[in-house]
Order: structure tokens, then sequence, then C-alpha cells
């Protein structure tokens, strides 16, 4: 297993909110903008020693 099998970030819309979430327990604060939250689990899986 690699370690971004390690990191599948994914959104989830929350009534007016979307946010980014991980397998590894990270939770990307709320957005109004997919766009956003899409930024964010991406920032989340690419950056180096991720926690």
């Amino acid at each position: 297993m690699t370690e971004q099998d390690h990191h599948r970030t994914t959104t989830v819309e929350q009534g007016r909110f979307c946010l980014a979430h991980c397998t590894c327990g990270w939770r990307g604060p709320a957005r109004r903008a997919r766009s956003m939250a899409r930024a964010d689990a991406e920032a989340h899986a690419s950056a180096p020693g991720r926690t």
C-alpha cells in the first residue's frame, strides 16, 4: 500500500456547506463553495508530512 492510499479525500455536502474529509481522519473547514473544499482536499493530499 502506498502513502497515497492512506490519504483518500472526498467532499461531503452538509446543508449549504461542503467539507473535505480524508481517510486519515483529517477534515477541512466548512466552505460554501465546492471548489474551495476540493482545493482544501487537494492541498491536504499533496502536502508533505501530512497529519
